[in-house]
């Protein structure tokens, strides 16, 4: 994809690109810049991963979205979409649960200890049996807090972002209900992007609804669904952006996004819409290709002769 040859300019010390584009019956076309298997801590993108293994959890019926966890009122469901009412850091909630959209490394940390209770297996091992044994993600570790510790690449998550379109590891119900915004009304901060009075978060993944501006692309749609992490990094997945056709963008770098904020939000965006129009462009132009090979005269029979009607 010559789009993700925008990411040479980025002012990072090393950078890994990669886009899935997928077409209904077809396998993954995927393509990189850089190193794709160049390990990086990828901060917050930690939390869709962590996310997806605890609804493994719930499929095995080990836990529940409905089963209290915290405070009074909270639950599982409210911890997963950051809406539990716990801080960025810190056990002590700040309000109650389904009030206000709250981005909490907590509530997701709460929400692996429950998997590790219920399973009596450490949270990083289930993860990596829930998760990256199954999909193959042999360069991905999770070392700290299920909330920002993992380690992986851009191979890895071009792995995971065709599970995320073609779940494998969960039904397709529940994959849809992750992401899709749950408590779509709540008002909220992404930090170091913008306060939005319709924040929409799903379980685990950050929707991009209707938020201006955005991490995302001006042309990604409002269902596409993904997250950026603070060690410079971002994932996203489109379904309804480019007709018939699902499209994500993993890119990954080593320079905390603190650092070249502003430069990331210019950036990222543009990554992200030269890649939509670069893949439109090209599902155009097969669409072309197809009608004209349907309308040569060679197209009625194999051997180039019209057919005998």
């Amino acid at each position: 994809m010559r789009a993700l040859q925008l990411v040479r300019g980025w002012p990072v010390p090393n950078v890994s690109a990669a886009s899935v584009v997928l077409a209904p019956g077809a396998p993954p076309e995927i393509a990189t810049e850089g190193d794709p298997d160049h390990r990086y801590r990828i901060a917050s993108i930690s939390k869709p991963l962590a996310s997806w293994a605890v609804l493994v959890a719930v499929e095995e019926g080990l836990l529940s979205l409905d089963d209290p966890i915290g405070q009074p009122g909270c639950t599982l469901r409210h911890l997963l979409a950051h809406a539990g009412g716990y801080p960025f850091d810190g056990p002590d909630p700040i309000t109650g649960p389904g009030k206000r959209r709250i981005y909490s490394n907590t509530g997701i940390e709460l929400a692996a200890d429950a998997v590790s209770a219920a399973s009596q297996m450490p949270f990083d091992r289930y993860l990596a049996e829930a998760v990256f044994e199954p999909l193959g993600m042999t360069g991905s570790e999770l070392r700290g807090s299920p909330a920002h510790q993992v380690w992986s690449t851009a191979a890895d998550l071009t792995r995971f972002a065709v599970e995320l379109v073609r779940p494998t590891l969960l039904s397709a119900d529940t994959a849809a209900i992750a992401t899709a915004p749950v408590f779509p009304d709540l008002s909220g901060i992404v930090p170091g992007v913008g306060r939005y009075e319709r924040c929409s978060w799903g379980l685990g993944f950050e929707v991009h609804g209707d938020k201006q501006p955005h991490w995302m692309g001006t042309t990604n749609s409002q269902g596409a669904f993904g997250h950026f992490g603070g060690a410079g990094t971002l994932l996203w997945v489109d379904l309804g952006a480019v007709h018939e056709r699902a499209v994500a963008c993993v890119a990954l770098t080593d320079r905390p996004f603190d650092e070249w904020a502003d430069t990331a939000l210019r950036v990222w965006p543009e990554l992200s819409d030269a890649l939509l129009a670069q893949v439109a462009a090209q599902g155009a132009a097969r669409v072309a290709a197809d009608a004209a090979l349907d309308d040569s005269p060679a197209a009625g029979t194999a051997d180039g002769q019209p057919e005998a009607r």
